[in-house]
């Protein structure tokens, strides 16, 4: 669909696109309330019942540059369409599991599938758009997204009480069929424009190795350690590969990732803007909880609740930053995110048994608008910042350093929190205050510094988007 394309064809293909891209944010919560549910169902240890969301995040994680890249070659309908397809299989083989090894099985399928439905969807809108228009679009876009993750958690909650752990996946089917539909009809093909392009075959195979090595390690090093043998061994392999990655893609002609597009500065900015949020959000969220649970004494589901403000500030102010990108710029509002999320965590730094309540949702109402601030501008400025026929690419490597930042920020996180309150599986609220604190200091020193990069990277007289 061409930017000139007019009416309300292109809405209806970003609502389309919106509804595939939501779905991909659902699943990345849902399963997480109903998680003592399939333990009981399934008789499984916790170590097994870990691998239905480790499963999920590695494939996503791992494939995400290279379906973005089979997008821009094969068109961005047609793998949006395939990955939703795929989507929908998963989640009915997921639902109707009998076994652990089955179900972990329907949720690597799944993540394959949300690594398209991420890409793509955003290709397919930068595509859709003109520029002038992108910061709207996308605007409208996140706020599904913003909403898939707000409700993921109730909804898994609400369905695996009143109908069963299998909804939780069944429930996806219907929402694919209609989202395959309003895609058929109103998205139209588009593909990079590129002379005898095809897939570099030798640098998807290293980078199916390598980055699979390297999120493998993120997630599982903290249960490992990380000076095992088995740790160190898929450190070397990941730095090993993913060196050989580089070096591959440096020399073909049509590489799965243009390395030169981290010679943009615009484009570098966007990436990390992406990997700080994704930083600060995974750790936030893991801390949050076990603030209101073990040192507020509240329950899972006002745990839940109490963290709707940051939720749905992600969901209801995103269409409005949007609308504010397409005024002002990215560049601003990532800067002004990344300001919002070093106050909110100064702001928790104060956090004690006694806090108010209307401090407490004063300061995660503050992370929501910085989220919202962050989540769809660095998206824009990627996109806007590369060649129209590297749109998928951008989207997935936007997207698998940000996942890359959340594991990496959420396994720093997790240390730092052990350092305070040791390995007991229920810590003394006072040390889990401490530790608790402590994370957020890191957060605010990281916001800060990361504001300064933003600062120098897009500083003016740097803006020149390079040539790739």
């Amino acid at each position: 669909m061409s930017h000139s394309t007019n009416g309300h064809r292109k809405w209806w293909a970003l609502a389309g696109v919106s509804i595939a891209s939501f779905l991909g944010c659902v699943d990345f919560t849902i399963v997480n309330t109903a998680l003592p549910a399939l333990q009981a169902h399934l008789d499984v240890s916790v170590d097994t019942l870990q691998w239905v969301i480790n499963a999920f995040l590695l494939a996503m994680s791992s494939f995400m540059v290279l379906v973005g890249r089979l997008a821009d070659l094969h068109g961005r309908k047609r793998v949006l369409s395939l990955g939703l397809v795929v989507f929908g299989l998963a989640s009915l083989v997921a639902g109707l599991a009998s076994g652990p090894w089955l179900l972990i099985g329907a949720r690597v399928a799944q993540g394959l599938a949300c690594a398209v439905l991420y890409t793509a969807s955003g290709a397919i809108v930068a595509q859709a758009f003109a520029p002038q228009e992108q910061g709207k679009a996308f605007g409208v876009l996140f706020g599904f997204n913003g909403v898939g993750l707000a409700v993921g958690p109730v909804l898994g909650g609400v369905l695996t009480q009143a109908f069963g752990w299998p909804w939780i996946f069944l429930i996806n089917v219907p929402f694919v069929l209609l989202s395959l539909v309003v895609i058929a009809l109103n998205v139209d093909e588009s593909r990079a424009d590129e002379q005898d392009a095809r897939l570099d075959w030798a640098g998807a195979a290293l980078l199916l190795i390598g980055l699979p090595s390297l999120v493998l390690l993120i997630v599982q090093g903290g249960t490992w350690g990380w000076g095992s043998p088995l740790s160190l061994g898929l450190l070397a392999v990941a730095v090993v590969v993913l060196g050989l990655f580089v070096w591959v893609e440096l020399r073909v002609a049509s590489p799965v990732i243009n390395l030169h597009l981290f010679v943009n500065r615009r484009f570098v900015a966007a990436v990390a803007a992406s990997f700080t949020l994704a930083v600060f959000y995974c750790v936030a969220f893991f801390v949050m909880p076990l603030y209101l649970t073990h040192v507020r004494g509240a329950d899972t589901q006002a745990s839940g609740l109490l963290l709707l403000p940051t939720t749905l500030g992600v969901a209801l102010l995103s269409p409005w930053v949007g609308r504010l990108v397409d005024r002002k710029g990215p560049a601003v509002l990532i800067q002004t995110g990344l300001l919002l999320f070093a106050v909110s965590a100064l702001l928790q730094i104060a956090f004690s048994a006694e806090t108010s309540l209307a401090y407490v949702l004063a300061a995660f109402a503050v992370m929501g608008l910085g989220w919202a601030c962050l989540l769809g501008p660095s998206t824009v400025l990627g996109v806007s910042s590369v060649p129209e026929q590297f749109g998928s690419v951008a989207v997935g490597s936007l997207m698998t350093l940000h996942n890359v930042g959340g594991g990496l920020g959420l396994a720093l996180g997790v240390s730092l929190l052990h350092h305070y309150t040791g390995p007991a599986q229920v810590a003394a609220p006072g040390a889990l205050l401490q530790g608790y604190q402590a994370v957020m200091v890191a957060l605010a020193v990281a916001m800060l510094l990361s504001w300064v990069g933003q600062r120098w990277l897009l500083r003016a007289g740097a803006l020149r988007a390079a040539s790739v």
